[in-house]
């Protein structure tokens, strides 16, 4: 404990979002809370998107999800893309900030518990293996691991693949989205023993239209999943 007190006094523990000093660790201060959208209350079951009104004690969906068949059979987000989860998500993706994957593993635990079966293996969205040497790491694979540490829950990091190299999916249509995710992803033939005949949960970082985790879905199922849900740190949100 006294050694612990003498490190905090040295590294005082800080805002996982920006450097301000917070009274704990993998916390946010008071600013970033309040400008950090947490998703709960009414959501929509296929995506998590957050919904107007009262808990209606039935399942509800988004307009998006009530217009496009979604593979899988539940989805949760932790945050809204905006704000300081927009911030989170950029920083672990493009900005080098590993040390994200830890604590906002704790709030995708919130979302995904409510998911767990007793056979539920977490397997993260598949990164080509270009982008990863490039990037030189797969931050959906990184928030697998932690909330698989955090849920003790088994993890099958490579379960995935991507051969196909898609192009930047930024700005393009939802269509042009799932055109271009088409047959991208594809099981792991080495690894199809640890998905086949399980629960499936997905694990990536944001959703926008949904293409990428309706390919890997697919895919799961493909290798023998009984079934699969997916989660995400944050989910786009029209109008945020």
């Amino acid at each position: 404990m006294r050694m612990q007190s003498v490190i905090r006094a040295i590294y005082p523990a800080q805002c996982v979002a920006c450097d301000a000093q917070t009274d704990s660790e993998f916390g946010l201060c008071g600013a970033c809370w309040r400008e950090t959208q947490f998703i709960g209350g009414v959501v929509c079951d296929s995506c998590g998107t957050p919904l107007p009104g009262d808990d209606p004690g039935e399942t509800v969906q988004c307009d998006d999800c009530m217009k496009i068949a979604r593979p899988w059979e539940h989805g949760r987000a932790a945050l809204v893309y905006t704000g300081v989860g927009r911030r989170l998500v950029l920083g672990l993706k493009h900005g080098d900030r590993t040390d994200l994957a830890r604590p906002v593993a704790i709030w995708l635990a919130r979302v995904a518990r409510p998911l767990l079966r007793d056979d539920t293996v977490l397997v993260p969205v598949p990164l080509h293996w270009q982008r990863r040497v490039k990037r030189r790491y797969n931050q959906a694979a990184l928030l697998t691991l932690a909330l698989g540490r955090g849920l003790n829950v088994p993890t099958s990091a490579d379960a995935l693949l991507r051969p196909q190299k898609t192009k930047p999916l930024e700005g393009h249509s939802r269509d042009a989205r799932f055109a271009a995710l088409s047959n991208a992803i594809v099981p792991n033939a080495k690894r199809a023993d640890t998905i086949a005949g399980k629960s499936v949960l997905l694990i990536d970082d944001v959703m926008t239209s949904g293409a990428t985790l309706a390919a890997a879905t697919e895919a799961a199922k493909t290798a023998g999943a009984t079934n699969v849900s997916i989660v995400t740190l944050a989910r786009v949100v029209k109008d945020a």
